[in-house]
């Protein structure tokens, strides 16, 4: 203990491991053998159970073994102190309590996950139900590290009956736990299902199994707590990211779910806006459609549709980047323009209004996601029903506008600022691929004049997209009935020599480099 030694070895062993613990570079097996000859283990585990009063020292040690665990030498002695273990998951400090966590993960992730020793050691010292507790009542970043531990332990499969006790009555079941919770308690339970859902297919089907994910659905519809929804909604969000979640969410619940909450009156926007998300990042999944049927996936885009108009400003902008989603996938875009009306005209019409800058920004990347920016470029072109409707939305919004022809549209869009210019880039690399849009950006020579000049642009992303729009003018160019046409000899010309010149400065506008001379002696 720390009492039993010199003031001066006291202060040695603090000095070191705040040294060890603040090291800029990765610490190797070598240096950690050499700081735990000096200073080994027992004494360290017995210097941090002890009050000391010397300020710093228990962040020290803490730092300095989580740097020790880190290495591979160091996790390999982590199952001779499984003691150790046990009594920081039951701490009272939250940095002695994270680090019993971390330490654990430490211990499973440098292990197989064919070997069943951490297994043993988790079960035969009672660690599992000791992070439950700690994910549950410790503060943000125990609860965080407690977490990431238990994910580690469901990467073995001889722990996922530990995890996934078939006992609904255990103890440390997660739906028993969730019932048995605090408000905060419940969501962190909730939000380690969603963890353990992400760590593969077979977790996620024992997950599925148990309707573990019921209990979101549930806890939204418990309360009135807009916190707690939104934390919910959040989860939500994280799950449909997952990869494979596709195949297991609950999906006619889900999107039934998302209905009531766009639809609802009494939902705030922050809730509606969220859900709109969440939609549209469900349905940006070109599998989705395998395990959803079309009639839910319309019900959905029909409630987003007809939920737009009644949103503030902020949500009508995240409603957008929905249908921008929905439309990123050939089967989404062609809902979103076959719908009658068609969804896609809240997207057309805030596309070319320069009067709402967010709305319009929102819009024309949503646009250019329906048009097919994202799809590979023989996926861009959808039927002839979704073309028509595309066609005839673009159409109508010019002929309501001053501009009167969507060429007009298009240039004006070119003539606002950098961040519009680049949704317009990404729209017209998509839309030009239709023969009529073709016509429309040739209709005017400042269109061509703008995408090819090469000093229009300053930051990369825009000098990128730019040159990304004069190549796809090109292709569809050549592919046209326009490329034997003398009168359009100068705009291939001008095309081929901004795809010749690439996205960035060409070297006819690089600034001018001042020249440094000696001065001439008298």
């Amino acid at each position: 203990m720390v009492e039993e030694y010199a003031m001066e070895d006291a202060n040695q062993l603090l000095d070191s491991a705040s040294d060890f613990a603040h090291y800029p570079g990765v610490q190797n097996e070598s240096s950690v053998r050499e700081f735990l000859h000096r200073f080994p283990l027992p004494v360290i585990f017995s210097a941090l159970q002890t009050k000391s009063d010397m300020p710093g020292l228990e962040m020290a040690l803490v730092g300095c073994l989580e740097r020790i665990f880190e290495t591979k030498y160091g996790a390999s002695l982590i199952p001779h102190y499984m003691a150790f273990v046990q009594v920081g998951l039951g701490a009272e400090s939250p940095a002695v309590r994270a680090l019993a966590c971390k330490t654990v993960t430490c211990l499973l992730e440098n292990f197989d996950t064919e070997d069943v020793l951490p297994i043993k050691l988790v079960i035969n010292n009672g660690i599992y139900p000791l992070l439950l507790d700690s994910m549950i009542n410790g503060d943000e970043q125990v609860a965080h590290a407690a977490t990431n531990a238990i994910k580690s332990l469901a990467r073995f499969p001889d722990a996922l009956s530990v995890i996934f006790p078939a006992d609904t009555n255990d103890a440390t079941h997660l739906g028993h736990l969730a019932a048995r919770c605090s408000s905060l308690g419940r969501v962190r339970v909730l939000s380690l299902i969603v963890k353990l859902f992400s760590v593969s297919p077979s977790v996620s089907s024992l997950i599925k199994n148990s309707k573990l994910l019921d209990l979101l659905e549930a806890e939204i519809k418990n309360t009135n707590d807009t916190l707690v929804i939104l934390n919910v909604l959040e989860l939500y969000f994280e799950l449909v990211e997952i990869e494979h979640s596709s195949e297991f969410l609950p999906r006619s619940a889900l999107t039934q779910l998302l209905c009531s909450i766009i639809s609802s009156t009494s939902m705030g926007s922050i809730l509606k806006s969220r859900a709109m998300m969440i939609s549209g990042r469900l349905l940006s999944k070109d599998n989705i459609y395998n395990f959803m049927d079309e009639a839910s996936v319309k019900a959905l885009i029909s409630t987003v549709d007809s939920s737009v108009e009644s949103l503030d400003t902020d949500a009508y902008e995240s409603a957008l980047e929905a249908l921008g989603q929905i439309g990123s996938t050939t089967k989404g875009a062609t809902l979103l323009l076959s719908t009658s009306p068609p969804a896609a005209r809240h997207v057309v019409a805030s596309a070319f209004d320069r009067h709402a800058h967010g709305k319009q920004l929102a819009a024309l990347h949503a646009l250019a996601n329906i048009a097919g920016e994202a799809r590979p470029q023989d996926m861009r072109v959808v039927d002839d029903k979704a073309e028509e409707s595309l066609r005839h939305l673009i159409y109508d919004v010019a002929a309501q506008s001053t501009k009167l022809t969507p060429s007009g549209l298009f240039l004006s869009v070119l003539q606002q600022s950098s961040e519009i210019r680049l949704g317009g880039y990404r729209t017209f690399t998509a839309l030009v691929a239709r023969p009529w849009c073709l016509v429309e950006i040739l209709s005017k020579e400042e269109i061509i004049n703008t995408v090819t000049d090469s000093t229009t642009e300053t930051s990369k992303i825009g000098m990128e997209a730019r040159y990304n729009c004069c190549k796809a003018i090109l292709e569809a160019f050549v592919s046209s009935r326009f490329i034997n046409d003398p009168l359009r000899a100068k705009t291939v010309e001008k095309l081929q020599e901004a795809v010749r010149s690439g996205p960035y400065l060409s070297k006819n506008h690089r600034e001018a480099r001042p020249e440094v001379m000696t001065a001439e002696g008298f």
